[in-house]
């Protein structure tokens, strides 16, 4: 018996699914930008930008910052990155 077969056995004695374990899309943290509903968790793919940089992108009063950094989701910041993919950043 392999590996495969082995833990396909033992996935079936214990009763559990993976079909079960559905990933939430209910984040903690809400994107800084106004007019963006999605979730900024690092889990589900958020990241932060410095508020010089959310200040170019969307102007200013369009997002809350927290610390100096903003808290944008997945979608927010790939938009971001692709406006500035050009830029010399040196």
């Amino acid at each position: 018996m392999g590996f495969k077969a082995r833990a396909r056995k033992t996935k079936a004695d214990s009763g559990k699914d993976d079909k079960a374990k559905v990933k939430k899309n209910a984040g903690e943290t809400p994107c800084a930008v106004k007019s963006c509903e999605k979730w900024a968790d690092k889990n589900l793919g958020g990241r932060s930008l410095s508020f010089d940089d959310a200040t170019e992108m969307w102007g200013n009063g369009s997002f809350s910052s927290a610390k100096g950094r903003v808290r944008v989701c997945k979608s927010c910041y790939r938009s971001w990155k692709k406006e500035n993919k050009n830029d010399d950043m040196y």
